[in-house]
């Protein structure tokens, strides 16, 4: 009772010094096809029935929620209400989508297409691409995404509003051997390869490709680019988690390799503090249960935490100052005080936690 009490008073008084916005947390619950909310530190409710959450992604703009599935399913839910708005099917497999002002787009594997949606999931243009499409991301009026099958990266310009969008085919470039995410930096859309020992770089203003190898110590060449999900991007530097080696590798602004961090294992993940002072790095194999956070001043570990299970995900809170881990194996959050890197309080009644997703909001009452 007096951990809990504990817990509880440290949250309203963050609450007050953080702002007066709040929180509401969706975790994916990967094997049960729903989200659990959490608010004010506790489950609160569980959104049902929202289809194959195993690798589920969840987006918000504005008042929007937004959600897509493995088994293809694009869902339009209101994160306040936490109702079902909409949903539309674009396929047996999406793997990523975004949302612009008027349309949502979703990139297929499966039925190997492009499909573009109104806010409100109405079918308006499918693009049929023959391959595997990732990397999807909106600039400007542009969309571009990367094709697996092809070694293509696609960019196609929108014109028209509302029902009446249409996207046409601008430029496509020839890049390198399978193409398998990518990320955008102002202008600047960066794709990497599973299959070239390196990454590609378009400006988009200039419409100008080129390649930039990634190189280590010695100037050995880094032999797989991983997911740009899995990188964190300071002010200054770029941390990428080296694939198979127990180092996080640190790069500046321009990919000059500076330094490499020794960590506890192999790297998975890694997840940069808002205020940018911090990165939590995840592990795989046998050390899935430990997350480990570095001071990206200093580049030195601060903290080590060793869970009961596997951790999948962690998300920083950006208006408290808490690091939210997912506890897979444990059906448990984690909430850890970034001040005092203590774990301040554990959240039951999650199941099979993965993705953490978190939705700012101003509260009225």
């Amino acid at each position: 009772m007096k951990k809990l009490l504990t817990s509880i008073l440290v949250l309203i008084l963050s609450s007050s010094a953080y702002g007066a916005l709040k929180e509401k947390v969706f975790v994916v619950e990967r094997e049960s096809n729903s989200l659990a909310i959490i608010e004010d530190g506790l489950t609160k409710s569980h959104m049902k029935d929202m289809h194959n959450m195993n690798h589920g992604v969840v987006k918000f703009d504005g008042k929007d929620g937004y959600l897509i599935s493995r088994d293809g399913f694009v869902v339009k839910f209101d994160p306040i209400s936490q109702k079902k708005l909409a949903e539309y099917k674009t396929s047996k497999s999406a793997i990523g989508f975004v949302i612009g002002k008027d349309y949502v787009a979703v990139a297929n594997y499966d039925d190997k297409s492009v499909d573009i949606l109104s806010r409100d999931l109405k079918p308006i243009q499918k693009i049929k691409t023959g391959s595997k499409n990732v990397g999807i991301k909106i600039y400007n009026d542009m969309l571009i995404f990367a094709q697996m099958d092809s070694d293509k990266v696609s960019v196609y310009k929108k014109s028209g509003k509302d029902s009446k969008i249409k996207f046409e085919l601008q430029k496509e470039f020839s890049v390198g051997k399978m193409p398998f995410d990518a990320m955008i930096q102002g202008k600047t859309y960066i794709v990497g390869f599973f299959l070239s020992k390196a990454f590609g770089v378009i400006d988009l203003d200039t419409m100008k490709y080129s390649q930039i190898k990634v190189t280590a110590e010695g100037n050995k060449p880094v032999l797989k680019v991983p997911h740009f999900g899995f990188w964190s991007l300071s002010d200054d530097k770029t941390f990428i988690p080296a694939v198979g080696d127990n180092r996080v590798l640190v790069y500046d602004k321009k990919f000059n390799f500076t330094k490499s961090i020794k960590v506890q294992g192999l790297p998975v993940f890694t997840s940069l503090s808002p205020d940018n002072k911090f990165i939590a790095v995840t592990f795989s194999g046998k050390d899935f249960p430990t997350i480990q956070v570095i001071d990206t001043n200093s580049l030195k570990i601060v903290k080590t935490f060793t869970f009961k299970g596997k951790v999948l995900h962690v998300r920083w809170s950006k208006q408290y100052p808490d690091l939210y881990v997912s506890v897979n194996s444990t059906n448990t959050i984690v909430v850890v005080d970034t001040r005092d890197w203590a774990i301040q309080r554990e959240i039951f009644q999650v199941e099979k936690p993965s993705g953490i997703f978190i939705f700012e909001y101003e509260d009225k009452k």
